[in-house]
């Protein structure tokens, strides 16, 4: 299968460090003046990623890509599935929607083209780098959907990768869950993989130690790495797991309380990430009115089923208690994508995209009308924001089936070459725009964290954080962190050994 030097990176369950280990050896690899590339299959995700031309893929390969220090092509993760209702997604080839599909019909119907489509994508990454760094999905031991699995080790035979396999010592009982998940592996997987990784470990290691001995010695696989816990990790995450680490980051009152409203089918939530390395800015996830309290930003994040979602907000009142704050004026709101949707008259889906929901008004906030097509707008992009004394340069990247027109007079947020995108209602404090990572624009952000501190009477910070800073700073210290508590030369030598059993088969 090509040139390049296969790795995989399995786990014992879903966030259990997969993602962040891949993104490490992306960068170590490319450190060491190899051509790297990340490799996913199948990706299930409502965190998305644009790439240069305009497609969609898995947010977290995307990231691996420019830890990589390359661009992202959609080779790197060419079947992305993006739930929209229970048992049901839309289901993204080569980032672009191909149909929505119930489970058990992609099951059925979709394996041998779907492991065409990821074949023919592995190979032209082997033929093109010197490593490939392949990162799996939840756990290989889920015995239940291991005869059509497209995703852990069927990829790894295909690209007769080494395997490690790392597991969260934080969710408890890791002994069980390595030694289980490799008892339920047949015994060629079994082989195949290389060692394991324990990951989020704190505390003393001597007292780990005879647990690790026990583990060698009990499966005759190599510990190769324990890596320590490391807080303020400033790296994208795509598994709404770690929307519960989310909250705890944030669990001190700060002088700017922020409130992102979390219905069910909330994406790209790694848009609020710059505002958790801002020093006076507390961020929680809110789910019920009794939580909304008095904030004095509330963010509607993005949606994967906008009408749905907004009448999860009607239905538990969030939607009349977000207004009410607004009409008082004690909070600002910005919607982004899904969430600028709803801000406006009303929703349309006559074909039936998202939802069986065909007309669901919209919050009437602004005066917008949003109707959704079949197809779908994937972008990189870039406009200006007017203020009154220089304008913003911002950028960002669009993901939405939808197209909004405006009904009355507004006032744009962005203008582009070609057009404007969204609102801004400066008198009621009112931002929407399809624009994901618009506060990723530290300017931006400033700007209005800025406007909030001067409206509670609270003296301004001269200097604010950079956060496309602390995420580049962020892609070495996990390297560093790998390249100290991993065994590399191990690993490299395990990848080269495969390599050459491959060549003398």
């Amino acid at each position: 299968m090509g040139r390049a030097l296969p790795l995989m990176v399995q786990g014992t369950s879903s966030d259990a460090g997969k993602s962040v280990l891949v993104t490490a050896l992306c960068r170590i690899f490319a450190q060491d003046g190899y051509a790297t590339a990340p490799f996913k299959s199948q990706n299930m995700a409502l965190n998305s990623y644009v790439t240069i031309d305009g497609k969609e893929i898995g947010r977290a390969q995307g990231v691996q890509a420019e830890a990589a220090g390359i661009a992202a092509t959609t080779d790197m993760n060419p079947i992305l599935i993006k739930p929209t209702r229970d048992r049901e997604a839309q289901i993204v080839v080569h980032g672009e929607p191909y149909k929505h599909m119930l489970a058990t019909d992609y099951r059925s119907d979709f394996f041998a083209q779907g492991l065409k489509i990821i074949q023919d994508a592995y190979q032209r990454l082997a033929d093109r780098y010197d490593c490939i760094v392949i990162e799996g999905a939840g756990s290989p031991a889920e015995i239940n959907l291991n005869d059509r699995e497209l995703v852990n080790m069927r990829v790894a035979r295909m690209a007769n990768a080494p395997v490690i396999l790392v597991s969260d010592i934080e969710r408890g009982g890791v002994f069980a869950s390595l030694v289980g998940t490799l008892q339920l592996l047949e015994p060629q997987d079994r082989d195949r993989v290389i060692g394991v990784v324990i990951n989020k470990f704190r505390g003393d290691l001597s007292l780990l130690k005879p647990g690790l001995d026990w583990f060698e010695e009990y499966t005759g696989k190599p510990v190769i790495g324990v890596l320590p816990y490391l807080p303020n990790l400033y790296i994208d995450a795509e598994d709404s797991l770690i929307l519960e680490t989310y909250q705890a980051r944030s669990d001190q009152p700060k002088e700017i309380d922020i409130a992102v409203i979390r219905y069910p089918r909330i994406s790209n939530f790694t848009d609020v990430d710059p505002f958790f390395v801002e020093p006076d800015c507390g961020v929680r996830f809110v789910t019920q009115v009794s939580d909304l309290r008095q904030p004095d930003l509330i963010i509607l994040p993005g949606s994967k089923n906008t009408l749905e979602d907004l009448l999860f907000l009607r239905e538990s009142g969030l939607e009349a208690a977000v207004i009410d704050r607004v009409r008082k004026g004690t909070a600002k709101l910005v919607g982004l994508c899904g969430g600028y949707q709803m801000l406006g008259e009303r929703i349309e889906d006559p074909d039936e995209v998202e939802s069986p929901q065909r007309l669901v008004e919209g919050m009437g906030l602004v005066p917008v009308a949003t109707r959704l097509l079949k197809t779908k707008t994937t972008s990189q992009s870039a406009g200006v924001i007017r203020l009154a004394d220089r304008d913003l340069q911002v950028t960002g990247y669009e993901i939405h089936m939808g197209e909004s027109r405006y009904t009355g007079d507004v006032s744009p947020l962005i203008e582009l070459r070609e057009h404007t995108d969204g609102v801004w209602d400066r008198s009621r404090g009112i931002m929407g725009t399809y624009f994901h990572g618009i506060f990723h624009n530290d300017e931006f952000r400033h700007e209005l964290l800025g406007d909030i501190r001067r409206e509670k009477g609270l003296p301004p910070i001269a200097e604010r954080v950079s956060f496309v800073r602390l995420r580049e700073q962020g892609f070495d210290q996990i390297a560093e962190m790998v390249r100290s508590h991993v065994d590399l030369p191990y690993v490299y030598e395990k990848m080269r050994q495969f390599q050459q059993e491959r060549q003398e088969r």
